[in-house]
């Protein structure tokens, strides 16, 4: 037999197929990592997947919706409401900032026929993270359909839907969790699946339709898969799952949340004229730590300029307008670590310093070390 004809294995290509009780156990672990018992579906697509759908499937003409902005994300939202037919009151604040239950109450307050909320647990682009505990009791004393993006929040901090009154909880795995993008999951109540049921505009029949998940998947005993599912990416994200219950998740945020304070005592002993881009420390999202570069330095300039000594190193200037003016160190998942904070320290001080700034590197990574929890 030739070798061109002979069969080639491949352990990623020559797997039985996904059973149902397999896929039903990955999303039981799922709810196990967001301790909720409402329904978990995982949806076979990156996490703008359920994010758009679970908008589309509770929002329409009748809605009208407070749409909480502290980055791009929260942008995007508003667009997907509007487009839905919902009545939109944007709530947006400074990027470098945070949103506060006491502004969400007066926004409240002010329009008391809104009937959902929408809001970006941590703003991976712009570093910021929001007080989803305290920003969730103002929304259940309102009454109104709490809808959550804690993409970038779950693995770095406690996400909570049942503690916290969500009703819709999107979660991907690609950042903190160290797991694949290509899937991603959402925790749903009881009454936002009652809102769905009544929205005669809530797809259906489609890739984005949640309701299908429910009445085709859950309410039918999870015996049958709508479709077939993301082999790799399903098993990808039960190794992942695996890895984070073996860790502790306590110890898996406690890495994020170091990384984080280690990156920004290593920044303001640099110098150099790099600062927090997020100034309350308070407010800054444990995922990612976003900086300000001084007036006269591009960002974009300064990343590229970092990254010739190590390309793999966890650093990226911000998106649109931000990549004149901002730097993410991206130290979550397998870069929550005090090394890689070290080395993005010194390749941006090396940078730095090639564009004529003065800098203690040295200094940089001794203050890392020392913050490190």
């Amino acid at each position: 037999m030739s070798e061109e004809s002979a069969a080639v294995t491949h352990p990623f290509l020559d797997l039985a197929p996904l059973s149902t009780d397999r896929f039903a156990s990955i999303e039981d672990r799922v709810a196990r990592l967001l301790s909720t018992g409402q329904d978990v579906v995982i949806m076979q697509g990156e996490a703008l997947l359920p994010l758009e759908g679970a908008i589309r499937g509770t929002a329409g003409p009748g809605t009208t919706a407070l749409n909480v902005i502290t980055g791009p994300y929260g942008q995007t939202f508003g667009d997907w409401l509007r487009d839905c037919g919902a009545t939109v009151h944007d709530l947006a604040v400074p990027f470098h900032t945070a949103a506060t239950a006491a502004q969400v109450r007066e926004a409240l307050a002010e329009h008391p026929e809104i009937d959902f909320v929408s809001l970006v647990h941590a703003e991976a682009a712009t570093g910021n993270t929001n007080p989803v505990a305290e920003i969730g009791a103002a929304v259940r004393e309102h009454g109104a359909l709490f809808y959550l993006d804690a993409v970038a929040s779950i693995g770095a901090e406690p996400v909570l839907p049942d503690a916290w009154g969500v009703d819709l909880c999107v979660i991907g795995a690609q950042k903190a969790m160290g797991g694949p993008a290509g899937v991603s999951a959402v925790s749903v109540s009881p009454r936002a699946w009652t809102r769905m049921a009544a929205n005669p505009r809530a797809p259906r029949r489609s890739y984005l339709s949640l309701l299908d998940w429910k009445e085709r998947w859950i309410d039918a005993g999870r015996k049958a898969l709508l479709h077939a599912p993301a082999q790799l990416e399903m098993l990808a994200l039960e190794a992942c799952l695996e890895r984070i219950e073996s860790a502790g998740l306590d110890a898996v945020i406690a890495r994020h949340r170091s990384a984080a304070a280690a990156t920004r005592a290593g920044v303001f002993a640099l110098g150099g004229g790099l600062e927090p881009y997020v100034l309350d420390a308070a407010e800054a999202a444990p995922v990612a730590t976003t900086l300000r570069t001084p007036s006269d330095v591009v960002a974009a300039e300064l990343v590229a300029k970092a990254l010739e000594s190590d390309p793999a190193l966890p650093l990226s200037a911000g998106g649109g307008a931000l990549a004149k003016e901002m730097i993410r160190v991206n130290h979550y998942g397998a870069d929550a670590t005090l090394e890689a904070v070290r080395e993005s320290l010194t390749a941006l001080g090396t940078a730095l310093g090639d564009f004529g700034a003065v800098v203690d590197t040295a200094a940089a990574r001794g203050a890392a070390a020392r913050a490190w929890g």
